[in-house]
């Protein structure tokens, strides 16, 4: 008797899909950890507030050259991944239903994260990304990635289009915001949660609106394709070349590295982090570097999953990776508890070196849980929950002995 779709069984997993996930799952926090500490700005401007000199400047210069955008591209891609390998298991009567119920439920619970407690999340944008691309699954690897370039591209253009069209000395509304407007933000996130709701509620519609069809939209999109792309040409299910790999792992490191640090030269030294100059244009080398390097990134995993099969990396990462979404979760729960006035309220009083202790700390937490939860549990709690709404029946959720 057919008992029906049903989620991927523990033991097909890929383990360095599962690797790759955790590790970016864990490397998005060193840059998500800004806006948890200090006001939003910073996350494009860090002159704007904080200590911006000595051992917080490398600290900075640290999480923007190697962090910044490359884990949430990582992430991406590896979502637009997962929806070729969530469809292609199923009957394709059924893929589609699935995928669009599990796709609402998703944006449900972004909604809830972003307006309950976090202005920053990004499972929203996935999901109405995600109701698009399924519909271009079964195109070849090469379309997918052309048709994924010509999306990154689109914010690029249009950043410089508009930086060419105004004045050298055009003033950017929120680049530098006013002393009054940060004084403001650090009280507001110091307090309790209900006073919270106003900023965090308006940053997120902000976000997921003018932000999400202006950049946010474009970028996701064609991440997803790439992903696509990479895992149905075997990139990400580490089933290509050692060398290959290696290719890719020096040509997007050095590739990637010297765009960045040629935007860190020109933000700092040529034009001062000034809008319209940093805005516009300073921003685009981190933007087609982090791609790069996330590429690097991607292809040291597949590496060292083939040095090591196992081990206490192995584990700690796949483990992390396989309740993904779960530990998603639980680093606003964890940050917002320690930065926020609800909890220990350190909001705006946490220098740059301090917060890496921090990201140090919730990692440490986050890995010794999810290590511990995977020797009991098929799937993280939060995906439990995810899969038995999608499938309209309870799943099993502990291990059979």
């Amino acid at each position: 008797m057919d008992a029906g779709p049903s989620p991927t069984a523990p033991s097909d997993r890929l383990v360095s899909l599962d690797v790759l996930r955790g590790f970016a799952l864990l490397g998005i926090l060193i840059i998500n950890i800004w806006v948890f500490a200090m006001p939003f700005a910073v996350l494009q401007n860090p002159t704007v507030y904080g200590d911006f000199s000595g051992l917080n400047y490398l600290a900075w210069l640290g999480g923007h050259v190697f962090a910044q955008e490359k884990f949430i591209t990582l992430f991406t891609l590896l979502f637009g991944a997962g929806i070729v390998l969530f469809t292609r298991s199923k009957p394709d009567r059924r893929a589609l239903a699935l995928h669009y119920r599990r796709t609402v439920i998703l944006l449900g619970i972004g909604l809830a994260h972003a307006y309950l407690l976090w202005y920053g999340d990004i499972l929203v944008q996935y999901a109405l990304c995600a109701l698009f691309v399924v519909s271009v699954r079964d195109w070849e690897p090469s379309t997918l990635a052309r048709y994924g370039l010509l999306f990154v591209a689109v914010p690029t253009v249009m950043s410089v289009l508009q930086g060419l069209s105004l004045p050298p000395d055009a003033v950017i509304s929120g680049w530098v915001p006013s002393e009054a407007a940060i004084a403001s933000e650090v009280d507001t996130y110091r307090s309790g949660w209900l006073a919270q709701l106003d900023h965090r509620a308006s940053t997120a519609f902000l976000l997921q609106t003018s932000g999400f069809v202006a950049g946010t939209f474009w970028r996701v999109t064609g991440l997803m394709l790439w992903g696509m792309a990479l895992f149905k040409s075997g990139v990400l299910s580490n089933g290509r070349s050692t060398r290959f790999y290696w290719r890719l792992l020096i040509g997007g490191g050095v590739g990637g590295l010297a765009l960045i640090l040629m935007g860190v030269w020109y933000n700092t030294t040529v034009v001062d982090w000034a809008a319209p100059q940093a805005v516009y244009f300073g921003t685009q080398f981190n933007y087609w570097g982090s791609a790069l390097l996330a590429g690097a990134y991607i292809a040291a995993v597949m590496l060292y999953c083939r040095w090591r099969t196992e081990g206490p990396v192995i584990t700690a990462l796949s483990a992390v990776g396989r309740t993904a979404l779960s530990n998603y979760l639980l680093q606003t729960v964890l940050a917002t508890s320690i930065f926020y006035g609800h909890g220990l309220g350190l909001f705006g009083s946490v220098s740059r070196v301090e917060q890496l202790g921090i990201v140090a700390g919730i990692w440490t937490v986050q890995i010794v849980l999810s290590v511990l939860w995977v020797r009991y549990f098929r799937f993280g709690p939060v995906e439990w929950l995810w899969r038995t709404a999608t499938y309209g029946s309870r799943q099993p959720l502990k291990k059979s002995n």
